[in-house]
């Protein structure tokens, strides 16, 4: 049996079959789209700034913070080691300890949150006693080898469970001695983020020295520009070298998340493929998030961008395929290559190797998904080539990754019959997402 519910208004309608409590949303095609549309708090800036109003010896009031279930993970594992967080309407309350942390008396469990795994990875060692931070399926195959070891240079026991390098992991914390450190920066740079959060709190100054080139680049720079903000400097060496000082803490304060610069992909690429016109309020357009240079990437194929102090407006013109390296904007592939199917021509996407360690394989279910619907898609390690081709509506397997679901929904505005499958995957970083889209 399978119950639809139209909403005609907006051309989008919600089916579920009642016995199985899966949901399908199917999108239906957009004509004339003239929308303005504020998009939620940066999931990257809001559980960095969790962590580290964690740390800070005061009250910190985090304004305008994401509400999703990544950053609700990071909530409950904060409460877990002693910190008080209360949740108030736009805004989270944290009492930091000033890096003295309580032992939890149970296992975190993160889901599939891959940042607050990797953030609390460095920051659990920071407890006296045991701690064991566990995930979902997906989680037990997303790799920390190279953080685990980084902590391992620092004489931290900090281990797989299961010995291949991902969780759950066990971590002996206390006193963390800090110092000179080798990381491989080839796979994430959350690795470092981690490492440089908590390390104010070491016992002596630390140093992480890259091996190779740093991945996501844009990713640091949000971690120092936070850091920054709270109190700390990070000597930073062209991506080689970075350096923190032991005693240089954080301070409590009242800080403002601005707004995600990947959510709003959705809604540029939605003005780019229908040809309509989008404005985004309350953005920072010089912001150091990565994904802010997805505007740049939609005006080289095509479309007119205007940008203000606070907001940002896009024109929707005729598209034209684009060689691209995302390396610094990961979490934008996706809707980038959903954006390709309506380009004259072949979009290269490169430097995306490390989407094969997200919450699912990314290049290998953008392939699957966009040849679904009747592109041409050419996959290696770290490119893709989407060629476009003759398309018809399909059921889009979401692989429980929100980005997937988003990112197709977009597809939808120009293909009939386009429908989402688990679409409330997208609590992890835009619960209302689809609510939002609707609104269009």
């Amino acid at each position: 049996m399978l119950i639809t519910y139209p909403d005609r208004r907006y051309g989008i309608f919600l089916c579920f079959k009642p016995h199985l409590f899966k949901t399908l949303i199917e999108i239906k095609p957009l004509q004339n789209l003239k929308a303005t549309v504020t998009v939620p708090g940066s999931k990257s800036y809001t559980n960095r700034a969790l962590l580290i109003a964690g740390l800070t010896d005061g009250e910190c009031r985090l304004e305008k913070p994401l509400v999703s279930d990544d950053t609700k993970y990071m909530i409950q594992a904060l409460k877990a080691f002693g910190v008080p967080v209360r949740e108030e309407e736009g805004a989270f309350i944290v009492s930091g300890k000033g890096g003295k942390l309580c032992a939890p008396d149970n296992d975190i469990f993160i889901g599939n949150a891959g940042t607050a795994m990797r953030f609390l990875t460095t920051f659990s060692t920071l407890a006296p006693g045991k701690v064991r931070l566990d995930g979902d399926e997906r989680m037990h195959e997303r790799p920390l080898a190279d953080l685990l070891d980084c902590l391992t240079q620092m004489g931290v026991h900090a281990v797989s469970v299961n010995d291949n390098g991902c969780p759950p992991i066990d971590i002996k914390g206390g006193e963390v001695p800090g110092g000179d450190v080798q990381l491989a920066g080839d796979k994430s740079s959350q690795y470092l983020t981690s490492i440089l959060l908590s390390a104010p709190y070491f016992k002596n100054d630390t140093c992480v020295h890259i091996q190779g080139d740093l991945t996501s680049k844009s990713y640091a720079d949000i971690t120092l520009d936070i850091m920054k903000t709270f109190g700390v400097h990070v000597k930073n060496e062209s991506y080689q070298h970075f350096k923190v000082k032991a005693g240089d803490h954080y301070k409590a304060q009242t800080y403002q998340v601005e707004s995600d610069w990947s959510s709003a992909s959705y809604f540029l690429a939605a003005a780019a493929v229908t040809g309509g016109e989008v404005t985004l309020n309350g953005i920072n357009p010089q912001s150091v998030q990565g994904d802010m240079q997805f505007t740049s990437a939609l005006e080289k194929m095509g479309c007119y961008v205007d940008k203000k102090a606070n907001s940002l407006h896009i024109k929707g013109n005729p598209l034209k395929g684009i060689t691209i390296n995302m390396n610094n904007m990961p979490d934008a592939v996706q809707t980038l290559a959903v954006t390709a199917l309506f380009a004259e021509g072949e979009t290269v996407i490169k430097g995306i190797s490390n989407l094969r360690i997200k919450e699912t394989d990314r290049i290998s279910a953008l392939t699957k998904e966009l040849t679904r619907l009747g592109a041409e898609v050419e996959a290696g390690e770290d490119h893709l080539i989407v060629r476009p081709g003759v398309y018809s509506g399909a059921e889009i397997e979401t692989y429980n990754d929100h980005r997937m679901a988003m990112s197709f929904a977009v597809a939808g505005l120009k293909i009939p019959g386009v429908r989402i499958k688990n679409p409330s995957c997208v609590d992890k970083s835009f619960p209302d997402f689809f609510q939002r889209f609707e609104n269009l």
